[in-house]
């Protein structure tokens, strides 16, 4: 029979569970109430302090010895006189504050020595010493560190936990832990959250009329039942609004891999696919029309195409010389600020001149220019 089992009720074990079933019991709390992984809900971090301080003690056999026989409140007292037998544990202890008591378990079993009754306290390091003071809980971050580093559960993969929220392993070779000494405690860094930034090619179309995207993305997160590691699918809906030019970023807030600092934020980065027709130049379109010489010189008619199916007719009499544009206002891409509004379609000529001309040729056009 133990006094109470309110930290036993913490971790989900019974007063009779094993040290592993305790550490087993406490690592699945901890991963799974840890604040990085639970940056909007408060709850979450008393939780996690509760499940750490129960630990803390839990995993000490001295201190689970002492909180099994008389309660809680007694170790946080320092030890007063022991409850007289029968008085229920920590329920029955005599009046009096945190170090205003006489020190001493007054024949506590297992702790006397000769003689009857000897005078100690547990310390603020968790160890048993003389003097007065009681028990001080550790930071839980400190606490959490600590349970890591020095193995965790034993369940092969605690690096790998460790590093998402420490951003390092326990140590050893090529590697070390990247705790900061605050107070004389560990205590472990929270970095920023990072972003993830993926490619998102659309054609000149899509991004003409607009279109809605769904993407399936695979992400990293952690198993509430048993705090692993475990690959989950995803699906992201996306609206293209029509303008989006390249380079516009297309934002998800906490949708990536659960890691040391919360959730990764997604951007998508919209990339514009190569066109057959069409060189995108901000808001407008230019497109290109190849004459031969003889075209240039003696005059062309070509079908323009527009983006959005309409078609013109362009024609020239010649001479047409290289670098010749004609500009038809507003029949380029819309402005994604102004769908209503868009940019111009620019026709610009390339003329193409003959690789060789013959003897004969090139007596002519001397003649004829």
């Amino acid at each position: 029979m133990v006094a109470e089992t309110k930290l036993y009720d913490a971790l989900s074990v019974s007063p009779t569970s094993s040290q592993d079933e305790i550490k087993k019991a406490y690592r699945k709390a901890a991963l799974k109430h840890h604040p990085d992984k639970n940056k909007d809900n408060p709850a979450a971090g008393e939780k996690f302090k509760e499940v750490s301080q129960a630990y803390e003690i839990l995993s000490d056999p001295e201190k689970r010895k002492v909180y099994d026989q008389y309660g809680l409140d007694f170790l946080l007292r320092g030890g007063a006189e022991a409850p007289p037998p029968g008085s229920g544990g920590a329920g029955g202890m005599p009046g009096g504050g945190f170090g205003g008591m006489p020190g001493g378990f007054g024949g506590m079993p297992g702790m006397g020595g000769s003689g009857g009754t000897r005078s100690f306290h547990i310390n603020t390091n968790g160890g048993f010493g003389g003097g007065s003071g009681g028990f001080s809980f550790s930071n839980p971050d400190s606490i959490f560190a600590d349970f890591f580093k020095q193995g965790g559960a034993g369940m092969g993969d605690d690096d790998d936990i460790f590093a998402q929220f420490t951003g390092g392993s326990r140590g050893g070779p090529g590697g070390r832990s990247r705790f900061r000494e605050s107070g004389g405690r560990r205590r472990a860094p929270t970095p920023e959250i990072t972003t993830v930034e993926k490619q998102l090619p659309l054609t000149l179309e899509e991004l003409f009329k607009g279109t809605h995207k769904k993407m399936k993305i695979k992400r990293k997160t952690y198993d509430d039942g048993n705090g692993k590691r475990k690959m989950e699918d995803k699906i992201l809906d996306m609206d293209i609004r029509p303008g989006y030019k390249k380079g516009t970023k297309i934002k998800f807030k906490g949708v990536g891999d659960q890691e040391e600092g919360g959730t990764q934020d997604l951007h998508f980065i919209v990339q514009e696919k190569p066109h057959d027709t069409y060189k995108r130049e901000d808001d407008n379109l230019r497109m290109y029309v190849e004459l031969d010489l003889k075209e240039a010189l003696t005059g062309w008619t070509r079908t323009i195409p527009t983006i959005d199916g309409k078609k013109f007719t362009l024609s020239k009499g010649g001479p047409t010389g290289p670098g010749f544009t004609e500009t038809y206002p507003h029949q380029g891409m819309p402005l994604s600020k102004k769908p209503t509004e868009r940019g111009d379609m620019i026709v610009e000529v390339k003329v193409k001149l003959p690789t060789s001309l013959t003897l004969a040729q090139k007596t002519q056009l001397k003649e004829i220019l």
